[in-house]
């Protein structure tokens, strides 16, 4: 199945771990809200690394998303895996295993972000097993 819609973020800063001076590692909180075949919001975190090389950076996060997919309601947890090397991106956006609950529960997928000219939107490729 595909889900598609728009989302807006909310990222804060919160303290690290390694809080040296000149450390290049940040963390921060999530918050979103989906708006589209994904009616939900979602909270989490990201940790990131920049470099000394202008454009390269990495970053996991971990969000909780809540609401309604495709009218179905419960949660589900994505995880995050990007990079950034010299401007070219690659993104890696899991359903966590086993993460989803109420009539989510036995959801699987794959989401993609977009961003254009500082509008979000997602895409979102997904399968809802029945759970026994």
């Amino acid at each position: 199945m595909h889900a598609s819609g728009t989302f807006e973020v909310k990222l804060n800063p919160l303290l690290t771990h390694d809080g040296a001076e000149g450390s290049s590692l940040g963390r921060m909180s999530i918050d979103k809200q989906f708006r589209g075949d994904l009616d939900a919001t979602s909270k989490g975190e990201m940790l990131s690394a920049g470099t000394s090389i202008k454009g390269s950076a990495g970053y996991v996060a971990i969000e909780r998303v809540s609401g309604a997919l495709h009218g179905k309601t419960g949660t589900f947890v994505l995880q995050h895996s990007g990079t950034m090397t010299r401007g070219a991106p690659e993104l890696s956006i899991t359903v966590v295993p086993d993460s989803g609950t109420g009539q989510l529960a036995g959801l699987s997928g794959r989401m993609m972000i977009t961003i254009v000219n500082g509008n979000h939107s997602f895409d979102f490729d997904y399968t809802l097993a029945a759970v026994a």
